[in-house]
């Protein structure tokens, strides 16, 4: 399953370290963001809980840019 989520990042740099970090974590199967359009396209591995995986790759965003944030609604 691939859903496409809202994503606030402040530039193309931070986009692709964010990229790498929702990538890999656990449940991602894949991950593109895009600072053009401030969108994140997350590919979820078969099985996986959307919502706990989620949770994961906006710590692992915030990691990279504190005041990120992921409309996950």
């Amino acid at each position: 399953m691939t859903k496409t989520y809202k994503i606030e990042v402040d530039c193309a740099n931070c986009a692709e370290k964010m990229q790498e970090a929702a990538s890999k974590t656990d449940g991602v199967a894949e991950a593109t963001v895009s600072f053009m359009t401030q969108k994140m396209k997350v590919a979820f591995a078969e099985g996986a809980d959307e919502k706990s995986v989620m949770k994961e790759v906006l710590k692992a965003c915030r990691r990279v840019e504190p005041d990120c944030d992921i409309a996950l609604s």
